[in-house]
């Protein structure tokens, strides 16, 4: 989106076609809307801007579940914004701190700032995009004075009346639409201003899940975060913010529930052991924290091999932190016994799960041609140097 088309958009004429014309799921439907509302002599920046919001708001429900429909996006925006349920629970961490107001340096489209202000925690938002700025603003308009955005560089910001930061540099190009991620040291804030921001202000700075632990300040506590399966961010903790005794955690969330490990630094490994009735798979957030070892001990589990991210153990337990399969069998690993094997056992339906070996799971999948009624999940790992072939299912 460009300023003509949110121009174009922000009118009572434009909200109100993006309302009435609902939502778009495919391709054929925006062609379609597009015919209509050209036919009915709208510009070409107002079909645009609208067609293409109703299609974001499809997209973005599974974010922003049903306030997507009064929303709005840019495409950029959209995939770098963090969930809204996500959002909550770190505005909740602010609300917990005694934190009444807090400043969003890098808003984005307002995710995070929404999570905060519907508790209750005022909030001025800003962002160095004037598009983006004011899309937010539009999103946070429903709470009133309680939520200002503002078009402006986050070193820009006067903090003097805030009682905390929340911070999410731009880690990507510049642009609404297509992006690509840029070195630390072209982020914007830089690094080195945010790291110093958060050694005299109670905060937080939302950052990738791959960011270089070397850089991690050592009086900061690493947040690492999964959501339904998928570690999404890394949180890095300051000041009244971060947790007594707490310098590496990992939250994983799915649905509506959640759970948390925490420990005061990086948890050794526990040592290999022969393969047992069970394979554990240890959440990605679990691996980003290094906390595999306190996972491990709860199991009563051992590495399935140094350096590779599978447990493995007799004890018929598991926990929220790890994937569990049991084990039925071990297979050939060479493609075309395997094919064999599973033809054999009538398997169709085949998850295939690897670390540690060099294979591309959906080449494989066609080398193995399955056919049959019966479901199960492959690993594909290595003990050593071998390489090893489960057969098992997911407890």
């Amino acid at each position: 989106m460009d300023t003509a088309e949110l121009t174009a958009l922000l009118t009572p004429e434009g909200l109100r076609l993006l309302d009435d014309i609902g939502p778009l799921a495919s391709t054929d439907d925006a062609a379609r809307a597009v015919s209509r509302l050209r036919a009915a002599g709208h510009s070409p920046d107002l079909v645009s801007a609208v067609v293409g919001q109703a299609r974001l708001r499809v997209r973005a429900a599974a974010k922003f579940g049903p306030f997507a429909d009064r929303m709005l996006f840019t495409r950029a925006g959209l995939e770098q914004a963090t969930r809204l349920s996500i959002a909550a629970r770190h505005a909740g961490r602010f609300r917990d701190a005694g934190m009444t107001s807090v400043a969003d340096l890098g808003c984005g489209i307002g995710g995070d700032a929404l999570g905060l202000a519907g508790l209750g925690i005022r909030v001025h938002a800003v962002d160095a995009d004037e598009v983006t700025a004011a899309i937010a603003a539009y999103n946070l308009a429903p709470f009133g004075e309680a939520a200002t955005v503002a078009h402006a560089r986050a070193e820009e910001v006067d903090l003097s009346e805030t009682d905390a930061v929340w911070l999410d540099p731009a880690r990507r190009t510049a642009g609404h639409a297509e992006t690509r991620q840029v070195t630390s040291a072209e982020w914007s804030p830089s690094l080195e201003w945010v790291f110093d921001l958060l050694s005299r202000t109670p905060g937080g700075v939302k950052l990738g899940p791959g960011f270089d632990r070397a850089q991690i300040p050592d009086d900061v506590e690493a947040q690492w975060i999964s959501a339904d399966g998928s570690t999404i961010e890394l949180v890095l903790w300051a000041g009244a913010l971060a947790r007594d005794r707490v310098r590496r955690a990992a939250l994983v969330v799915r649905g509506g529930d959640a759970w948390e490990l925490t420990a005061p630094a990086d948890s050794p490994d526990v040592d290999a052991r022969d393969l047992g009735a069970f394979v554990h798979e240890p959440d990605g957030a679990v691996i980003r924290a290094r906390l595999i070892g306190e996972v491990a001990r709860a199991l009563d589990a051992g590495m399935v091999s140094e350096g590779i991210a599978y447990l493995t153990s007799d004890a018929a337990l598991t926990s929220p932190f790890v994937s569990t399969f049991r084990v039925r069998e071990h297979l050939p690993a060479d493609a075309k016994k395997l094919a064999q094997a599973l033809r054999a056992r009538g398997i169709g339906t085949l998850e295939i799960k690897k670390r540690g070996v060099d294979i591309d799971p959906a080449v494989l999948r066609k080398k193995l041609s399955l056919r049959g009624d019966e479901s199960a999940t492959l690993i594909v790992t290595r003990i050593g140097s071998k390489r090893l072939a489960l057969l098992a299912d997911r407890v």
